[in-house]
């Protein structure tokens, strides 16, 4: 009896121990459940939370489409600090309301206004707008052109120096003596003989913006857009100051006026006067230098040519034999060349040339010598070079 009871108390212990084993066991699969649980309930809050925001924003862009929208406008006048003249897009002008909550730093005829649909009440100031063509005509990067870069033209380089140079650079010389400096420099010649490359070099001298614009570029098919480009221009020189504005191929706005009938002809005329008015100065320009360049200084207008506007004009010839000599030793400074080249005879030989045309000579020179698979650039390459460009130039 006895060796039955105990029999059974082991199997119940081991029953026991199995129960708690299964229990052990179901804990920790319950546990690891909770935690997977866990898991997944942040991830799903923080789910929320991103969801939650995009709801946000998306009832944010929902009431932006829901408002009104504003009147964009331009100041004409401003009357004191609480009434402002406006006009709109379509011409019409208004006397408007200014809050005192609205910053009055930007406050000036020309500044853009943002305006309550319904009331006319002034809401936002913005600048005055830019024109996108004016603003990339501004040449971020100094001009990499020096005076020594340019051969031949040491007359012109003094002169551009006195006319342009100085008034930006010493302008106290000229207070001193008693007098007005020069407003502008005009430069014309052949094309090629280094206007361009004359502004760039005064430009870099004095460390001014460049601003180049070609003539051509302040004609508009629009009413009035060219005279408004102009004005722009010279407004650009003023902010950037000092500054050099060069007017390339100026012929274009500038020839003779004629009486004519034609949209086009009258829209010209009526861009000239305004670059007349602006190189009058009726507004100082500050230290803004105006280098005008043309190929056709006998059809400019009479009104461009006098002084107080270009008061001076520099003529850049097509450069002579020693001239030449200069620049060919210029631009085949980096070259390597054969030692009995000699530019004298080349020099001779190329009567009529202009600068640009003698850099082409030497380019063509050296692809003359790539071409035979030499590394040294010798006489007989300048001799086919200036064969070459004589076929594609009239001398």
């Amino acid at each position: 009896m006895e060796s039955i009871n105990e029999t059974s108390k082991e199997k119940l212990l081991e029953t026991i121990e199995i129960l708690k084993e299964e229990n052990e066991k179901t804990k920790d699969e319950l546990m690891e459940k909770v935690r997977a649980l866990e898991g997944e309930q942040l991830k799903s809050n923080v789910s929320n939370r991103q969801l939650e925001g995009k709801i946000k924003e998306l009832k944010g862009e929902i009431n932006s489409f829901k408002k009104t929208p504003l009147v964009l406008a331009t100041v004409t006048e401003v009357f004191d600090e609480t009434k402002i003249g406006i006009q709109g897009a379509v011409g019409h002008e208004f006397l408007v309301t200014c809050p005192g909550s609205i910053k009055k730093d930007l406050l000036e005829p020309g500044a853009r206004v943002a305006l309550n649909q319904n009331s006319l009440t002034v809401v936002n100031i913005f600048p005055a707008k830019k024109d996108k063509n004016v603003s990339a005509m501004e040449i971020d990067e100094k001009p990499d052109v020096t005076y020594e870069d340019i051969g031949g033209l040491d007359t012109q380089i003094t002169e551009i120096k006195e006319t342009v140079e100085l008034p930006i650079k010493n302008p106290e010389i000229f207070e001193e003596i008693g007098i007005d400096p020069p407003k502008g420099i005009l430069l014309y010649g052949p094309p090629g003989t280094g206007k361009t490359l004359l502004a760039k070099a005064v430009a870099n001298e004095t460390n001014a913006t460049f601003i180049k614009i070609v003539a051509s570029e302040f004609v508009n098919k629009y009413l009035g857009e060219g005279s408004r480009i102009v004005r722009d221009v010279f407004d650009l020189a003023k902010e950037k100051s000092p500054a050099i504005i060069f007017i390339d191929e100026i012929d274009a706005i500038g020839t003779k006026r004629v009486s004519s009938s034609e949209g086009a002809d009258r829209e010209v005329q009526r861009t000239l006067m305004q670059l007349l008015a602006e190189l009058d100065g009726f507004e100082s320009r500050g230290d803004v230098g105006i280098i005008g360049a043309t190929n056709r200084p006998d059809i400019l207008d009479e009104a461009l040519l006098r002084p107080g506007r270009f008061d001076r004009t520099i003529e850049v010839p097509n450069p002579v034999k020693e001239s030449r000599e200069k620049i060919f030793r210029i631009h085949t400074s980096r070259m390597k060349l054969a030692e009995n080249i000699d530019f004298d005879e080349i020099s001779e030989i190329t009567e009529g040339f202009s600068g640009a045309d003698l850099k082409a000579v030497c380019t063509e020179a050296g692809m003359f010598a790539i071409r035979s698979e030499r590394k040294e650039v010798i006489s007989k390459d300048f001799l086919d070079a200036i064969d070459k460009i004589l076929g594609n130039i009239k001398v």
